[in-house]
This record gives structure tokens, C-alpha cells and sequence, in this order.
């Protein structure tokens, strides 16, 4: 069983052209290696912040740092359901998601920073299971979302470089 898919990012005819981006911030080497070192990387940093900062914001109208943290989970539950999908051999046409609206309908606000760090940490270990036994011909069936073409591998690589660009935002406007 051949994993190439764990070393080789996706290429530019794998995922629109707007992922480009996180698939360029995922870190280098073993994709299923960085997934299984962030996660808990992300959730102790997150655990790390005060309880009394979860709803600050850098600027007006601006995601919370809970905001931010349930995006990363919801976002990342969206991208594996599509990938678990693609790589099983589903090729059905999948609607896109309102990051806006998942986030305003999150409960943020009512939740604790250990709470959502604990679900970040829930869902990456789920991911990497998910992941795990995935070969190189299941990670390259395709499929569309959002009226976007994507292969299983490529949304590997999106959640990856999704969480590691909301952890340099966090890092760089949070903290």
C-alpha cells in the first residue's frame, strides 16, 4: 500500500485555485505526520490562553479567539466529510459552507477555551484516524464541492494548511 499522498502536495488541478494558500502553509515533509503533531500543538496553545481573553477581538467585527478556534473545528470537520466522501469513491456533487454563518450560529460566546480546545483535539485525532490507513488510490479519487473539483489528498493537505494559517493568525493578531 503505497502513501505517496503523505509526502507529495497536491497539485493546482486538485482544489480551486483559493486553497492554494493553506496547502502552502501546511508544513513541510508528512502531512499526516504535521496533522498528528498540531493537534494537540493547537489545543495547548489555545489552552494556554486565559479563559478571560476567549471573546477578545483584534479589531472591530472581528472573530473572537473562540470564534476562530470552532471555525477551525468546523472547517475541519466540512474538509474531512468531503475527503472521506472523494476517497471512498462518492463523487457527488457537495454543497459548499458560510464560514460567516457557521460562526455566528457556533454559541462561541457560551463556550470555555478549554471546551473548544478539547473538540479541536477531538476532532484532529478523528481526522488522523480517518487518514491513517489511506492509500495513494483512494487520496487521488476526486470528486466536487462547492462547484469545485478536489481530490482526497488535496483535502488532507487543505486542513493541515487551514489550521496552521489560523494558528499564525492567532499567534500574530491574538496574542
Amino acid at each position: 500500500m503505497t502513501q505517496h499522498w503523505r509526502t507529495t502536495r497536491a497539485g493546482p488541478d486538485e482544489h480551486a485555485a483559493f486553497y492554494a494558500g493553506y496547502i502552502a502553509e501546511a508544513l513541510d515533509g508528512d502531512v499526516l505526520d504535521a496533522l498528528t503533531a498540531q493537534g494537540p500543538r493547537l489545543a495547548q496553545m489555545v489552552r494556554a490562553i486565559p479563559e478571560a481573553r476567549g471573546d477578545h477581538r483584534y479589531a472591530e467585527g472581528k472573530w473572537s479567539i473562540k470564534d476562530v478556534v470552532l471555525h477551525v473545528c468546523d472547517a475541519e470537520r466540512i474538509f474531512s466529510y468531503r475527503l472521506l466522501r472523494f476517497a471512498r469513491g462518492d463523487a457527488t456533487d457537495l454543497p459548499g459552507f458560510d464560514e460567516r454563518a457557521y460562526v455566528a450560529h457556533a454559541g462561541a460566546a457560551s463556550r470555555t477555551l478549554a471546551g473548544v480546545s478539547e473538540e479541536l483535539k477531538a476532532i484532529r485525532l478523528a481526522t488522523v484516524t480517518l487518514l491513517t490507513p489511506l492509500d495513494d488510490t483512494a487520496m487521488s479519487r476526486r470528486g466536487t464541492a462547492n462547484n469545485n473539483p478536489f481530490s482526497a489528498r488535496a483535502l488532507a493537505w487543505i486542513i493541515a494548511g487551514h489550521a496552521e494559517h489560523h494558528a499564525r493568525i492567532l499567534r500574530e493578531r491574538y496574542l
